[in-house]
């Protein structure tokens, strides 16, 4: 068992949501999709898998701005979501357009 698995050692079970602004390039879903189910086998603290998520994706992708949102099941009744970001040197976020 790997030093970084939870005691318990269970499955976590989690929705991961992916939001990013490119720059020149970009992630492809299947190949995300296939990154992600890599993940499956390991065992790892839940923050430290939204970290290397996001940690791989911005060493590949060099966006403006990344979001990895991980909303991981319950365990011990406790649920737990993880919010990671990375924002480009200089980049700053535009204002949002508000419609009627």
């Amino acid at each position: 068992m790997p030093e970084n698995r939870p005691a318990g050692g269970q499955p976590d079970f989690a929705t991961i949501n992916l939001e990013y602004i490119a720059d020149k390039k970009c992630v492809e879903l299947k190949s995300f999709k296939l990154y992600i189910w890599a993940f499956r086998e390991e065992g790892a603290f839940h923050e430290d898998v939204t970290n290397q998520i996001l940690s791989d994706l911005v060493a590949a992708t060099e966006p403006r701005f990344m979001r990895i949102t991980a909303e991981f099941n319950v365990r011990g009744g406790v649920y737990t979501t993880v919010i990671a970001e990375h924002r480009a040197d200089g980049w700053v976020a535009p204002e949002p357009v508000n419609l009627p």
